[in-house]
């Protein structure tokens, strides 16, 4: 489901994500993973020629070191689990984890740990599900290139909000 959502390459001028890999390369994304971030795993540049070349296996345990593991994938409810890894590649494993922490009434440090996971077990999922869509939605709506890329994001978000519903039944 992620796949989908992410795409295959592109390299928009105008996406603030796609910055540099730090090596003097321009910016640009294969598979939701940006040159930086790839440049910053590998501590090697990342051309276009090597971001164009990028696999799903080559990009899989990214996902899970950097956001999956983050936003604690493997200890939140189904579909609370999707909604926040989905947010996190889209925009940082912070933003997801404190809106989880502002729907269970945590502390919103932006790490999820203990107090977190045990205010999120006594929640509905479907509640902090339906929360993180509307943060989500929100935070989209206030960037500036918004009037470029909102519709895509804003489709991304309630797909994933059904897909999470989903998986809560």
């Amino acid at each position: 489901m992620l796949l989908e959502h992410e795409g295959g390459f592109t390299a928009d001028k105008r996406d603030k994500g796609n910055a540099g890999d730090g090596h003097g390369n321009q910016g640009s994304t294969m598979l939701g993973v940006t040159s930086r971030v790839y440049a910053d795993w590998t501590g090697e540049p990342a051309p276009i020629e090597v971001m164009k070349a990028l696999t799903p296996d080559d990009v899989a345990p990214i996902y899970k070191k950097n956001y999956w593991d983050r936003v604690k994938g493997d200890q939140l409810p189904s579909g609370v689990d999707w909604c926040a890894f989905d947010w996190a590649v889209n925009s940082g494993s912070g933003r997801p984890a404190k809106a989880i922490q502002r729907a269970v009434g945590a502390t919103q440090d932006g790490a999820i740990g203990n107090q977190t996971l045990g205010l999120v077990a006594e929640k509905d999922p479907k509640f902090i599900i339906d929360y993180v869509y509307t943060v989500r939605q929100a935070f989209y709506e206030s960037l500036d290139d918004y009037k470029h890329f909102g519709r895509g994001w804003s489709r991304r978000n309630t797909e994933t909000l059904h897909q999470a519903m989903e998986m809560v039944e």
